[in-house]
């Protein structure tokens, strides 16, 4: 359920003396007072619904509150599905890589991000390997390269500890 139900007084709970009320249709009714305005409601069968609590005074609405909140609930479900859901996934690479070794992250980390999902490309330097930042920024820079067609760089270069990555995520036309 969303906050916006939980926040929503309906006919007893309000505490308001006066009122400004609107009619189910959306019209006008004016100000009148709470009694007055519940008893409308209940007159028409249906519930009386504060709308804008901040407002002076209280905006109320006669409104069938059950259908509002399945109405509510409907539009929720509906954002909820249309949601695009991003992975974020990593490729690693090595500051020594090969030529064929090199492609063939490339050709994966390209599928990647046709599919919709960022990719960190990630290398790990062992050893002394990490007396040479240059080599592997070269490599996450030459695979950024390669993939500059479909993606941008999210985040360039970083050196973690003995990782360096970098992020790319799908451009938003390519899609």
């Amino acid at each position: 359920m969303a906050l916006i139900n939980k926040t929503l007084l309906v006919n007893e709970e309000i505490r308001a003396r006066e009122v400004r009320l609107v009619g189910p249709n959306g019209d006008q009714i004016g100000i009148k007072s709470r009694n007055e305005a519940l008893e409308m409601a209940q007159n028409a069968n249906l519930d009386l619904v504060m709308v804008a609590p901040n407002a002076k005074p209280p905006v109320c609405r006669i409104m069938d509150y059950g259908k509002y909140r399945y109405e509510q609930q409907k539009k929720e479900k509906e954002a909820r599905k249309n949601q695009k859901v991003i992975n974020i996934k990593e490729v690693r690479l090595s500051p020594s890589i090969e030529e064929h070794d090199f492609n063939t992250k490339l050709r994966s980390a390209i599928k990647f991000l046709e599919k919709g999902d960022k990719v960190k490309a990630t290398i790990r330097f062992k050893g002394r390997a990490i007396t040479h930042k240059e080599i592997g920024q070269r490599v996450l820079d030459r695979f950024a390269e390669q993939c500059s067609e479909i993606s941008v760089v999210e985040q360039k270069p970083k050196l973690e500890g003995r990782s360096m990555f970098i992020v790319l995520a799908p451009k938003q036309d390519h899609k």
